[in-house]
């Protein structure tokens, strides 16, 4: 099926898959399996909720905001951006007071010290949460960006991700699984075992041949593969979500500490373990990560995300978009209230951009 998805498909069923997804979690977010089975018995659909303030049904949270910057970044660069572009995008156009509602207090934290002038790869020291997905489990449009290109994916997400974790945190070397897992599905032909080959190839970051910081990046060589094919292997005889669920409880049950739920590892496995279950269909995704259970936010936008990479959107109920964009449009904290086309749209044209100069600089060096 995905050879005949057109790119730009891929483009917006990654970041409809996303946001949706993330729209589907987020009234459950931080509950137990247990508990939103018994109160939903399967959860498929988009409700309202209260987080500090009532949420229309299709609401996001935080993390499609950071997304949504990102997006914003990359748009006006139209081509791979730099942390330094992308701090100035949140000096710009983030408030205190729409922070307050709709961001999590690390993001008011760090954009306190955004402020100052230091430089933006400095910027993740003052994060308390050093393995948190609060990039690894948003950065899909890095992947976009840098579509068919896992190596480069892998090396902005190192640089971006210092935004928020220090270089050396196992939430960057994370995010770029995350990203080199948007780019590969990106590829014409894409399905989610040539995926995984890609991550099992370029993930122990063995062979990136560049460096952070003047470290090379084989200093994050630990365990990544590992866990990654731990959970796989787990998983591999799960037929539904009620199946895989179980099989995570045994591994993932960290409590007791902020955002004990939500980090890297654990929210990028599951996420890369659903897609394969349900052979990247957006839809299938989205109800699996939605009923996990824990962080069912970010799980469930990063399965959609990686299965519209590789699939589109043609598994996703229009009314599914159509309710979260007329969420955004009245949500007034919101970053943007640009539709979720019109996010994925401009990421198209950025990439379509960047391959023009490189395509204009091989005519030119071939001369």
């Amino acid at each position: 099926m995905s050879e005949k998805v057109s790119l730009k498909d891929k483009f917006y069923g990654c970041i409809a898959g996303a946001h949706v997804g993330a729209a589907m979690g987020a009234p459950v977010q931080g509950r137990s399996w247990q508990e939103i089975d018994a109160e939903h018995g399967v959860l498929a659909g988009l409700l309202p909720y209260e987080n500090g303030w009532m949420r229309e049904a299709g609401t996001t949270e935080s993390g499609v905001e950071r997304q949504k910057l990102l997006i914003a970044a990359i748009t006006e660069r139209r081509d791979r951006v730099t942390a330094e572009d992308v701090r100035a995008v949140w000096v710009r156009e983030l408030q205190p007071p729409a922070i307050a509602k709709q961001m999590e207090p690390y993001d008011a934290g760090l954009l306190a010290v955004a402020g100052s002038g230091i430089p933006a790869r400095d910027l993740g020291k003052y994060c308390d949460y050093a393995g948190l997905n609060s990039f690894s489990g948003w950065c899909h449009p890095v992947g976009l960006i840098n579509a068919g290109d896992v190596k480069n994916a892998i090396r902005d997400a190192f640089e971006l991700g210092q935004l928020y974790q220090a270089s050396r945190s196992y939430g960057v070397k994370w995010s770029g699984v995350t990203a080199a897992a948007v780019a590969a599905a990106t590829k014409p032909g894409a399905t989610i075992d040539t995926v995984i080959a890609d991550l099992f190839t370029f993930c122990d970051y063995s062979d990136v041949g560049a460096q952070i910081d003047g470290y090379k990046y084989g200093y994050l060589r630990d365990n990544v593969i590992a866990e990654l094919d731990s959970g796989l292997k787990r998983t591999a005889n799960c037929t539904d979500f009620r199946e895989l669920r179980e099989a995570f409880d045994r591994t993932y049950h960290g409590c007791g500490v902020p955002y004990g739920n939500s980090f890297s590892n654990e929210v990028v496995t599951k996420a890369i373990c659903i897609v394969r279950m349900v052979k990247a269909d957006v839809h299938d995704a989205i109800i699996a990560g939605a009923n996990m259970g824990r962080d069912t936010v970010s799980v469930t936008a990063l399965a959609a995300g990686i299965s519209g990479a590789i699939s589109g959107a043609s598994s996703l109920p229009e009314q599914l978009v159509n309710q979260v964009d007329r969420a955004s449009a009245l949500n007034d904290y919101s970053f943007t209230q640009r539709t979720i086309r019109e996010q994925a749209d401009g990421l198209y044209a950025a990439f379509q951009a960047r391959l023009q100069t490189i395509n204009n600089l091989v005519e030119e060096m071939l001369v």
